[in-house]
């Protein structure tokens, strides 16, 4: 689960960990209030998407006046921001987060991720903050230097000590720097963080350390633990398919193919989409229905795809723990609940009781065709998915 940077800080800041000033708005007149609260003379306005390059799209703004904070929170509430993080078509920004101004001598990044090679921990800090750590990796790694971390020992501050000698940090700066290394780690462990991101990490001219912007995610798995997360979620800063299927717990996530998926096993799903691609489809979706799929998260499942106006559904079934008879009996109650609308449907059943599900398929008298293998369905849906689009000029 993702959340804003506004909120974000707010859980540094429960931790200890140093951030900005700073006020959200959702209006113009809010933000020059916000501005005034804090004082000063310089303000940064922030549009508040879930998604990274806010800046370079046009997303941040530096203001020098309480007219320009106005001008700029005009410009970004309601633009639709345009990130390499958002795709081509943008996210609508329905907020803004005004912050103080920060005496910036260095730009540094630090984030955490699991390491799934070593199975442990990874902090990260590079002296190439403000920029893409991707673009780090790729073209100067050896400036990304890195700590791990074991369950039992957890952050010692001589972690801290090496990653900021490392960083070319000296005096007050490598004290404030082990503190908030510290302070990130507490937050990243204790909240079941699967990703804490501060780009930039700024080091003043007093050499305090300050996080200038911050990205947290979270173990959707884990969140049973942490109401006080859950109840940071934006639904408005997510696809609404995603957030219906959340609701029937259906593995979903939106893509930009024609193809609408069912399948069950994430492992599966994948082939399942590099198979279509592989005979010249797209895939429309991600969507893992589970080992214990049932009858309503099966219709749940249809209604879902047909929402996404897709050209054809292939159905992708490897019977193990549910067994082929079972999804067979769901997926005709589930068009018969739903109705396909015109769009073909192709069902291919594997393992456990593949025949009496083939049966029923059959006997049902609904508009299903079977496939043997995946490679034949791919091929089927690909030519029904084209079929469609010429018939319906779609």
């Amino acid at each position: 689960m993702k959340i804003h940077e506004y909120q974000a800080k707010q859980i540094l800041q429960q931790y200890g960990v140093p951030t900005p000033r700073g006020g959200l708005a959702r209006t113009v007149d809010e933000a020059e209030q916000a501005a005034r609260d804090l004082g000063g003379e310089i303000w940064v306005v922030k549009a508040q998407i879930h998604a990274g390059g806010r800046g370079m799209g046009g997303g941040v703004k530096l203001a020098r006046s309480l007219s320009e904070v106005r001008q700029y929170a005009e410009q970004i509430l309601g633009m639709q921001l345009v990130t390499h993080q958002t795709g081509p078509e943008g996210t609508l920004v329905q907020k803004v987060y005004i912050e103080e101004g920060c005496d910036i001598a260095r730009e540094l990044y630090l984030g955490m991720v699991l390491d799934r090679q070593t199975g442990q921990v990874c902090m990260m800090a590079s002296s190439e903050g403000g920029t893409s750590i991707e673009e780090v990796a790729a073209t100067n790694p050896e400036r990304i230097h890195k700590a791990w971390f074991t369950p039992g020992v957890g952050f010692s501050a001589f972690h801290g000590r090496r990653l900021a000698y490392a960083l070319g940090l000296e005096g007050p700066a490598v004290r404030s720097f082990v503190s908030f290394a510290a302070g990130l780690y507490r937050v990243y462990t204790e909240k079941d963080a699967s990703l804490a991101e501060i780009n930039p990490l700024v080091v003043t001219g007093a050499g305090d350390v300050i996080a200038l912007d911050c990205k947290l995610n979270f173990d959707g798995n884990a969140l049973y633990r942490h109401p006080d997360v859950l109840e940071l979620r934006d639904l408005d800063e997510e696809d609404p398919s995603e957030v219906e299927a959340s609701k029937y717990e259906l593995n979903y996530i939106k893509l930009d193919g024609n193809i609408g998926c069912l399948v069950n096993g994430a492992g599966l799903a994948m082939a399942t989409m590099d198979t279509l691609q592989h005979y010249g489809g797209e895939p429309a979706n991600f969507l893992d229905v589970g080992g214990s799929a049932t009858t309503e998260r099966v219709s749940a499942a249809f209604r879902i795809l047909l929402q996404d106006q897709v050209h054809a559904i292939m159905v992708n079934i490897f019977g193990g723990i549910m067994k082929c008879d079972t999804i067979a009996e769901g997926v005709i109650a589930a068009v018969k609940d739903v109705g396909l609308g015109g769009v073909p449907l192709i069902v291919r059943l594997a393992g456990t009781n593949v025949a009496r599900g083939k049966a029923l398929l059959a006997e049902s008298g609904l508009p299903i065709r079977t496939a043997e293998s995946l490679a034949e369905a791919a091929e089927i849906s690909v030519a029904e998915a084209r079929n469609y689009a010429e018939q319906n000029n779609a």
